[in-house]
């Protein structure tokens, strides 16, 4: 079985949003969350975002080097 950059990348770009999004609504609303869930959830939640965003930025590598590195002339 070939590996397909494209299914990887369906499943990692939801998953990064979605992580992305309870990092962002947790650290807004810490305050209101009990700090026993806070603290069960958002820790590992961060870990598995930044996990899930080097994966992101690996299987999308050609296009940052292509956008961001200049050629020398």
């Amino acid at each position: 079985m070939a590996f397909n950059k494209q299914k990887a990348l369906k499943i990692v770009n939801p998953l990064a949003g979605v992580l992305l999004a309870s990092q962002a609504a947790g650290g807004i609303a810490h305050d209101m969350i009990p700090y026993e869930i806070f603290s069960t959830v958002h820790g590992p939640a961060g870990l598995l975002l930044t996990f899930v965003l080097i994966v992101h930025v690996v299987l999308n590598w050609s296009w940052f080097r292509t956008a961001f590195v200049r050629k020398t002339a």
